[in-house]
């Protein structure tokens, strides 16, 4: 049995889905199952609209002011997505554990796999691994997995940017 991390996947996953909010209900389908997340029954709008709800509080959590905010934030999520952990092996690939029941909708279980995924990844990793860019103009999230928690941008690209920015600024007269 392997046990499923639940955290950077599902963490990518939930600011991806922040970054560049699904359009439809076969785009969200198509962007979960690009992620890995196996999706079992048919995708409605109704699923689309859960998951732009949770997004919504998954960003006050990204965006909150200390850690006692997000965590109380996040308990909020947790426990509006509560469920069961069971053992599974739906995918053919080995036993593991699902925090989610039996035939969940895509909207309720994207609710307890962001969750769920951002407690683990914060609690395990630090609070402080989940954030915006740190280029005032860019607004996209992202967990840091860095292996020294100190990641400050989404991309090199804007860490190449802003280096530039504060060299031109260091050497203007």
């Amino acid at each position: 049995m392997h046990l499923n991390p639940y955290g950077q996947d599902v963490v990518d996953l939930a600011a991806d889905l922040a970054n560049r909010r699904p359009a439809s209900a076969e785009e969200l389908a198509e962007r979960c199952r690009a992620a890995g997340l196996v999706v079992d029954l048919p995708v409605t709008p109704q699923d689309l609209d859960r998951t732009q709800d949770v997004l919504d509080a998954w960003e006050k959590a990204v965006d909150a002011d200390g850690e006692h905010e997000r965590a109380e934030l996040l308990n909020r999520m947790l426990a509006a997505a509560a469920a069961c952990p069971r053992l599974t092996d739906h995918a053919g690939d080995g036993w593991h554990l699902h925090y989610r029941d039996d035939g969940q909708s895509l909207g309720s279980l994207l609710s307890a796999l962001i969750s769920v995924g951002t407690a683990l990844h914060l609690a395990g990793r630090g609070m402080h691994r989940l954030r915006r860019c740190a280029v005032t103009e860019c607004t996209t999230i992202f967990a840091d997995t860095s292996r020294t928690g100190r990641q400050r941008y989404c991309s090199p690209r804007c860490a190449n940017r802003d280096a530039v920015r504060r060299h031109r600024a260091r050497a203007a007269p």
